[in-house]
């Protein structure tokens, strides 16, 4: 049979023995076996204290717990967001005013990640579910779940032929048995409360369903024409308000409800006139390089008019530009930065869903010159001594130097004389050897880019001109080399034009632009390719 353990106050079994610092004072805080109940020892007071602040903290852990986590790693939040998404569309909670239903949560992953294509993937998977659910609300005779499903699927921008299909099976549903004067009175409240569109109770919604069953109603068409004023004067505040994106948005859904609304034409022109004036902001602060006000711009654009192949063509520049600063920065061995240029390549192709920068190229460029930079850099690093750094200088500028000889200016990438210059400035930027030596290389960089040019190589003529502005080209002399680049890219253009290779044709115009926006003959190839593009 079994037997009980012998315990420390039988004295059958081992005894821990235990280190004593004062004579009895910490016999007390002696780890041992638990004693029986009635031993008759009462705990310490510390050993309460140290619970209590165990308590607290853990209490503390777990109030901050979410909030530092997606403080630290919002990447996790994101996929957190897109997983508690997912799950949502699987039961068939599709929004929420809480915000946990799946559209909430897609567009709160979005926020976090706007260059992720899963949460954008996951709205258009929310529209598609909302326009079963209005199928099936039809088929089980659901007028009012119908229209709410439906009012989600055209915001979730689900294709207008579809929503039109649906729409005209619950009209057909609803002609029994409407109750047309309640609609009505639905209606003229949401106006009068400023509620015009986004639920299916709204304003425009509730006089689309009147008007579906009685189309010549008075009041339903007059209520309709006041909803559609107060949404086109929003728009004019938006535009005041230099939210063109907003006010685009705003018209496309007047224009939904009725293209020949009175008040649309001019609001529509100030929309493209504001478009302009934006756009031309744009392509400036692009030719300046100032690529975060730029992207911004030319993404508002987009965001007003999703159709703007201008803006689709600026934000293409925009990521081919960062695609170029990374690769400055990594051949400077400046890898934060580059790191940080491509993060902001990805984020521009993100907004298009694609590009025609090769950014996994850009991203290998990186990481070969961040591979030389580590055969740079002994180990130890900064411990190096003077005679170590000076060897190891020496060496880098005689390599450079031999890869300049052979004409190895840019390639191999890490073994150039490019690369390896730009080991030597790593090690020792102020030097004037290495300062010698970049002047030495400038002029082979210029034969490069002229070399290039002569022989109609345009992507390795922009290589060239990449490395000569780095090497200290000048000013005038770059902006001469750009103008001369741009315009072999527009007569590339122009012959891909009259081929019929439209999208080669619209390759060449962005990089044309992204050289100098000003390019003779550039303006004219950009009018007839969007005259070419027109789908007859």
């Amino acid at each position: 049979m079994d037997r009980d353990p012998p315990t420390a106050a039988r004295g059958g079994g081992p005894r821990r023995v235990e280190p004593r610092i004062d004579g009895g004072r910490l016999a007390s805080m002696r780890l041992s076996r638990p004693a029986p109940a009635d031993a008759g020892h009462a705990r310490p007071a510390w050993w309460w204290w140290a619970v209590a602040a165990l308590g607290v903290a853990m209490l503390v852990l777990l109030v901050v717990r979410k909030p530092l986590a997606d403080r630290l790693w919002p990447e996790t939040r994101a996929q957190q967001l897109r997983l508690d998404a997912a799950q949502a569309l699987v039961e068939g909670r599709l929004t929420a005013p809480d915000g946990s239903g799946a559209r909430e949560l897609y567009e709160a992953a979005r926020a976090l990640e706007p260059d992720r294509l899963e949460a954008r993937e996951g709205l258009a998977q929310v529209g598609e579910a909302a326009l079963r659910q209005a199928e099936a609300a039809v088929d089980g005779g659901r007028p009012a779940e119908a229209w709410r499903a439906l009012e989600l699927a055209r915001q979730m921008h689900v294709p207008r032929a579809r929503l039109d299909q649906v729409e005209a099976r619950l009209r057909l549903l609803e002609m029994d048995a409407a109750d047309v004067d309640q609609w009505l009175v639905g209606a003229d409240s949401a106006r009068v409360a400023g509620q015009l569109v986004g639920t299916a109770d709204a304003a425009l919604p509730l006089y689309e369903r009147v008007l579906a069953v009685q189309p010549d109603r008075v009041e339903a068409l007059e209520g309709r024409e006041d909803a559609l004023s107060a949404l086109v004067r929003q728009a004019w505040t938006a535009m005041d308000e230099g939210a063109l994106a907003r006010a685009g948005r705003l018209l496309r859904l007047a224009r939904g409800y009725d293209a020949g609304h009175v008040e649309l034409p001019d609001a529509l022109a100030e929309l493209a006139r504001r478009g302009e004036q934006l756009q031309q902001d744009a392509a400036r602060a692009l030719a300046q390089r100032r690529l975060p006000q730029a992207q911004a711009l030319w993404s508002e654009l987009l965001a007003a008019d999703p159709a703007n192949t201008a803006a689709r063509r600026g934000l293409d520049e925009v990521a081919g530009a960062w695609a170029a600063r990374a690769r400055r920065e990594a051949a400077d061995f400046n890898f934060e930065g580059a790191d940080a240029a491509l993060r902001e390549a990805r984020a521009a192709a993100g907004v298009l869903g694609t590009s025609s920068v090769d950014l996994d190229e850009v991203e290998r460029d990186v990481a070969a010159a961040r591979r030389v930079s580590q055969r740079v850099q002994a180990p130890g690093g900064d411990r190096l001594s003077p005679a170590q750094r000076e060897r190891r200088l020496v060496d880098w500028l005689e390599r450079a130097e031999a890869a300049r000889a052979r004409g190895d200016l840019l390639t191999p990438p890490g073994d150039s004389a490019y690369d390896r210059l730009a080991a030597a400035r790593a090690l020792a930027p102020d030097d004037p050897r290495v300062r010698e030596a970049t002047a030495r290389m400038l002029p082979t960089a210029v034969a490069c880019f002229d070399d290039a040019l002569r022989g109609n190589q345009l992507v390795g003529a922009g290589r060239c001109l990449e490395a000569s502005a780095v090497l200290g080209m000048d000013g005038a002399a770059q902006a001469a080399a750009r103008e001369r680049l741009a315009q072999r890219w527009v007569a590339v253009g122009d012959e891909r034009l009259g081929a019929g290779e439209l999208a080669r044709a619209d390759a060449a115009i962005a990089a044309a632009r992204a050289l100098d926006p000003q390019a003779p003959g550039l303006d004219d190839l950009v009018r007839r390719f969007r005259a070419a593009s027109i789908e007859p």
